[in-house]
C-alpha cells in the first residue's frame, strides 16, 4: 500500500488537471520525468498484487509505460517487452499487430511486438501509466491473444475511474489493478479519489 500513498501524495500535490477535466498533467514525477523511488514503491506495489500469478514477462506499450514495466520487472525478476508505435528498421520477421487509439495524441497506433517475444506458455502482466477508455490496454490483451499466451491481469498507475476503460475491462473477467483511483477531477476542485 505504500506505493499507492505515495502515488496519490504526489497528485495531490503536484498533478494539475486540464481541458475541463479531461487531462491530468503528472508530468513532473511519472510520465516525462521520472522519480525513481516512486517508481521503485509502485513496482513493489504490483509486485504485492501479482507475484503469486507466475509471471513470465511484463508487457507495455511505448513510452509512458516502459519506465514503471521496466522498474516492476526487477521487482517481479523478469523480461519487459513493450509493444511499439509503428514499424521499426530494427522490428523484422514475424510480429503481432493492434490498433490502437490514443487519447492523448487522438490518433490512431498500429502497436506491434516481435513473435519470438511472446510466447504460448507465457503468462503476461500487463502495465501502464494511465487507464482511461482502456484502448492500449485492449491492443495489448489481443496481442497477447494472438500468442495463445496468458494475460494474468493489469497493474496501472492511474485508472480514471469515471471513464468507461476499467469497468468494461473488469466486465470481461480481466483482473485490473490502479494504485490510484480518480473518482472525479476538475480544473477548479483537482481530484477526487475512489
Amino acid at each position: 500500500m505504500f506505493g499507492v500513498k505515495l502515488l496519490e501524495e504526489r497528485i495531490r500535490a503536484e498533478g494539475k488537471v486540464r481541458e475541463n477535466g479531461s487531462v491530468l498533467k503528472v508530468d513532473s514525477f511519472l510520465n516525462h520525468q521520472m522519480d525513481m523511488e516512486l517508481y521503485d514503491a509502485m513496482g513493489a506495489e504490483f509486485y504485492r498484487l501479482f507475484g503469486g500469478e507466475g509471471v513470465t514477462k511484463l508487457l507495455t506499450i511505448e513510452a509512458s509505460g516502459i519506465g514503471i514495466a521496466c522498474v516492476a520487472g526487477l521487482h517481479f525478476h523478469v523480461p519487459v517487452v513493450f509493444a511499439k508505435k509503428g514499424k521499426t528498421k530494427n522490428i523484422d520477421g514475424d510480429i503481432y499487430t493492434a490498433l490502437v487509439h490514443s487519447f492523448t495524441h487522438g490518433q490512431l497506433y498500429e502497436i506491434m511486438v516481435a513473435r519470438e517475444f511472446i510466447q504460448p506458455g507465457d503468462r503476461v502482466l500487463l502495465i501502464d501509466d494511465f487507464l482511461a477508455k482502456g484502448a492500449a490496454l485492449e491492443g495489448l490483451i489481443h496481442i497477447v491473444e494472438q500468442a495463445g499466451a496468458t494475460v494474468v491481469g493489469a497493474g496501472v498507475c492511474v485508472e480514471k475511474a469515471f471513464q468507461p476503460g476499467g469497468d468494461a475491462l473488469r466486465q470481461k473477467g480481466y483482473r485490473i489493478e490502479a494504485l490510484a483511483r480518480i473518482k472525479s477531477m476538475s480544473d477548479e476542485d483537482g481530484v477526487e479519489f475512489c
